[in-house]
């Protein structure tokens, strides 16, 4: 009979639609977070988020600190290598046109992370991007303290942090 569809070939299309929807409905609500994250930084941006350890606590944005710390481009698109940015008091790190350092990288959030200046330190924290923020190769689970050479990855984006 011509009529007849095989029944197994029947499921499996609409198993393949199934885990096609599923992956459209993932990257619709990835894109949403990142615009939401993206409008709620500026308002947000010196304010501690829950769920972070001791050291985050009260993370608000200090005073400037007494090093010159920077960050140096080793690797960018768009910007040179050896171009420096001052981040003596603070920066958001990501592919907004609000970020501070705004990196041109389709693994970067809009939002992607910050820098903040604490106790004579600069601490670098992920703002929950979903590509992940690694420092000398280890990603980012809570805010840390940056050292000199320092290495920040986003995505292919590289830079050296300098003091």
């Amino acid at each position: 009979m011509a009529g007849d569809a095989d029944p197994l070939a029947i499921l499996l299309k609409f198993g393949f639609l199934a885990v096609l929807y599923l992956f459209l409905l993932f990257i619709a609500r990835s894109a949403l977070r990142d615009l939401r994250r993206a409008e709620e930084l500026p308002a947000a941006a010196g304010t501690a988020r829950p769920g972070h350890d001791a050291r985050a606590a009260g993370a608000a944005d200090g005073p400037p600190v007494d090093l010159n710390p920077r960050l140096e481009v080793v690797a960018a698109k768009g910007h040179e290598a050896g171009r420096e940015f001052d981040v003596r008091a603070g920066a958001r790190l990501g592919r907004s046109q609000v970020s501070e350092v705004q990196i041109d990288d389709s693994y970067a959030s809009a939002a992607h992370a910050r820098l903040y200046p604490r106790a004579g330190a600069v601490f670098i924290e992920d703002l929950g991007s979903t590509n992940g923020t690694y420092v000398n190769g280890r990603q980012l689970t809570r805010p840390l303290q940056l050292a000199q050479g320092d290495t920040v990855r986003i995505g292919d984006t590289e830079l050296r942090y300098r003091e």
